[in-house]
């Protein structure tokens, strides 16, 4: 099972999206996932682009890493990467943005009054794009009815698969993960292991897909 000759392009870890110079809009991503599925690609001989968010991890071998702190700013990355066999985008992109402060919100002037405008849709962006990869993979991060809302979002965003996860618990900081996956021909329930394993397991699907 191989990918070499392959373009893996693949998202990973939170964005920043800035209140002030001091304060953003973040999540709890740690970036480990789409890591590990970045060493896994690259592991079956695939070229890898990671584009990543603000993470405190090494760069997997021989992958080339481009970094990034906004939602606007891994857009740009992602497309400016193409073209690429396959998209897997990992990364908890947020959702909202807010025209930043140019200086520090101080305390005793009250609760900011910020105007939240929705970030840049990447996955559908990249699933309706000319150059789309031949496989767009998605990440939904799910604290309830997760394999329901899985379904809406890969026929929402026309991505050919959905990974979903429960992330209620410590998933987003931990070192293990349990997914399904979401295909055109149903779901799949895998079993909870490290999120190394879960990636080999998903690049091996990947692979799977080009023989």
């Amino acid at each position: 099972m191989s990918l070499v000759g392959k373009h893996v392009l693949i998202t990973a870890g939170p964005t920043h999206e800035p209140i002030d110079p001091v304060r953003v809009i973040a999540n709890r991503s740690s970036g480990r996932q789409g890591y590990a599925i970045a060493a896994a690609a690259e592991e079956l001989g695939a070229r890898v682009t990671l584009v990543s968010g603000p993470v405190s991890l090494e760069t997997p071998p021989d992958v080339n890493r481009v970094d990034v702190e906004t939602a606007e700013q891994m857009a740009e990355a992602v497309i400016a990467a193409l073209p690429a066999d396959v998209a897997i985008l990992v990364a908890a992109v947020a959702d909202w943005r807010v025209e930043a402060s140019t200086t520090k919100l101080k305390k005793g002037d009250g609760p900011p009054k910020l105007k939240f405008v929705p970030t840049r849709d990447i996955l559908a962006e990249i699933s309706s794009h000319p150059q789309r990869p031949h496989l767009v993979v998605g990440f939904a991060a799910e604290t309830d009815r997760v394999v329901e809302n899985a379904i809406a979002k890969q026929v929402g965003k026309r991505a050919d698969w959905i990974v979903a996860n429960d992330v209620s618990g410590d998933v987003m900081g931990g070192t293990r993960n349990r997914v399904h996956l979401v295909t055109a021909d149903g779901i799949e329930d895998w079993p909870e292991d490290s999120k190394e394993e879960v990636a080999r397991h998903l690049m091996r699907r990947v692979a799977q897909e080009f023989e």
